[in-house]
């Protein structure tokens, strides 16, 4: 029986394709039997480092969606964020603010597969990592990458954002 696959992960896959990334690694996209909501279950479920856990963090940047991948080992500061965009107030976004600009839901929200494409930052800290692994568009979704790759596929920005 073949179970269907979710709308998002399906956005998510094929943005990942149309960007470039590594088809092997593509093609690993996992779905989960449990929801993977944090940094720290998602590195227990696939057995890595909380620090290779690619956290998808939506955020208001004066307004606007702004979109920071970040290693799961640390939080974002947001007035360093703030400062290196030059905007007065980087905070966190409500849900709905995370649904309309992803389409994706807090706690899945992956790098690509949006409506259009964000703003991203890619946290500098992944970069240690050979692989890491970020949201497929819903909570139980994971895929691999790098770094590079990440950067790459969203069109971001390389940071210190820690």
């Amino acid at each position: 029986m073949n179970v269907p696959v979710h709308r998002n992960v399906e956005l998510v896959t094929a943005a990942l394709a149309a960007g470039g990334a590594d088809p092997d690694r593509v093609s690993r996209m996992t779905v989960l039997p449990d929801a993977v909501t944090t940094a720290a279950a998602a590195a227990a479920a696939l057995g890595v480092e909380v620090g290779q856990i690619a956290n998808s963090l939506v955020v208001d940047a004066d307004g606007a969606p702004l979109l920071v991948l970040t290693s799961g080992a640390h939080r974002v500061d947001t007035g360093k964020v703030a400062a290196l965009l030059g905007v007065a107030k980087v905070r966190r976004a409500s849900p709905e603010f995370v649904r309309t600009a992803t389409g994706q839901t807090i706690g899945g929200v992956a790098p690509v597969g949006h409506p259009a494409p964000l703003r991203t930052l890619v946290d500098r800290a992944l970069e240690q990592y050979d692989e890491v692994w970020a949201a497929g568009g819903i909570a139980h979704a994971v895929f691999p990458t790098t770094f590079a790759e990440l950067v790459a596929v969203t069109g971001g920005e390389p940071a210190d954002v820690g």
